[in-house]
């Protein structure tokens, strides 16, 4: 199994991992939850999914788009540029990562497998904070265990992703240094210009849906 393409569907799970439950269900049975969902979506259609990656973006949409925090995740990434974009960028911008997001590392979901995943247990004191680190233990096929952390915060919703640490690496961290200097460099509406032409390939009934809920 490729490593990168199996981690991205571990990113895909994680980001499938907010709004599956109440806020009285801990962040750790969130992610359990989810990566049970995960997996009974493709499974039965693996071979389906392979061969048509329309509906596989379809599906993932369909999962992912209730479940993630858009908005919050978007103003992280964006940095202090958040506050100077118009409301109407900051929706933009918040499609056009999510919508990018769906294309790039859709493909990897069908790598995973739940058997491969460790979920270690939150301690009841940091649930009283209202962010959390869930941390994980990944097994890849070579037996090497690989450490993908969750940051998770409770919403009116139940508790939420919207930020992946894998092998210490952050993807909010990482998205932000790299818009950053293509902020300085393009401008915001450049940036989602090159954002929304990325995502241009995407069903178009995916996109549909994600553009009605681009402000929630």
């Amino acid at each position: 199994m490729n490593k990168n393409s199996f981690m991205a569907g571990v990113v895909v799970v994680s980001l499938l991992c907010g709004g599956l439950a109440h806020a009285n269900v801990g962040p750790d049975e969130v992610i359990r939850q989810a990566s049970d969902q995960v997996l009974d979506a493709v499974n039965a259609r693996r071979d389906e999914l392979k061969a048509d990656p329309d509906e596989l973006y379809r599906v993932v949409d369909d999962i992912l788009l209730p479940r993630f925090d858009r908005r919050y995740t978007g103003g992280l990434v964006m940095g202090k540029y958040w506050r100077k974009a118009t409301s109407e960028q900051r929706d933009r911008f918040i499609l056009a990562l999510y919508r990018s997001l769906v294309k790039t590392y859709a493909s990897g979901i069908l790598e995973y497998r739940g058997d491969q995943l460790q979920i270690l247990p939150v301690a009841e004191a940091e649930l009283a904070e209202g962010k959390v680190i869930v941390e994980t233990r990944v097994t890849l096929d070579t037996g090497v265990v690989t450490p993908v952390n969750y940051r998770m915060r409770l919403t009116d919703d139940g508790w939420k992703a919207y930020d992946v640490i894998i092998e210490g690496i952050s993807y909010v961290a990482n998205y932000r240094k790299q818009y950053a200097s293509e902020f300085r460099a393009k401008g915001i509406d450049g940036v989602i210009k090159e954002l929304e032409a990325k995502a241009a390939k995407e069903p178009e009934t995916a996109g549909a849906t994600t553009a009605n809920a681009a402000s929630q």
